[in-house]
């Protein structure tokens, strides 16, 4: 004789409370999301800019040199062809496309650079150099 096994289930009481409980959390929780805009695009500056140091550090790596400033974060998504040419460069590039910075504009490298091997950095949400630049020192 088989023992009848009973299936539980949630009850409708219980999804409520668990949407209830969702619910609150949201409206506590996106008002403070949703008025730091600014930081936000920080954030996605400093990502932007982390990826472009890995893929000249695999260029680099690849070509025993970095891209010259006038070449610029172009070399990572085009071959150069200018001097210095790169021996070995990889034909799938280092990296899809250059994007603009979170606030329109284009990211700035040189290569020396004045505070390490290589500068990548945004202007940051006033598009000037000035103490809110968003770089990799």
């Amino acid at each position: 004789m088989q023992a009848h096994k009973r299936e539980r289930g949630f009850t409708l009481i219980e999804i409520m409370v668990v949407v209830v409980i969702i619910g609150i959390l949201a409206a506590v929780v996106v008002p403070k999301i949703m008025s730091r805009p600014e930081q936000a695009k920080v954030t996605a500056a400093q990502h932007d800019i982390t990826k472009f140091v890995e893929a000249l550090n695999l260029y680099r790596l690849d070509n025993g040199h970095y891209p010259t400033t006038d070449q610029g974060l172009e070399a990572l998504v085009r071959k150069p062809t200018s001097n210095p040419l790169p021996r070995a460069w990889n034909e799938d590039g280092y990296l899809e496309k250059i994007p603009l910075d979170p606030w329109k504009n284009p990211y700035q490298y040189l290569s020396p650079g004045t505070r390490g091997k290589i500068d990548v950095w945004s202007l940051g949400p006033d598009g000037e150099p000035s103490d809110d630049d968003i770089g990799n020192w």
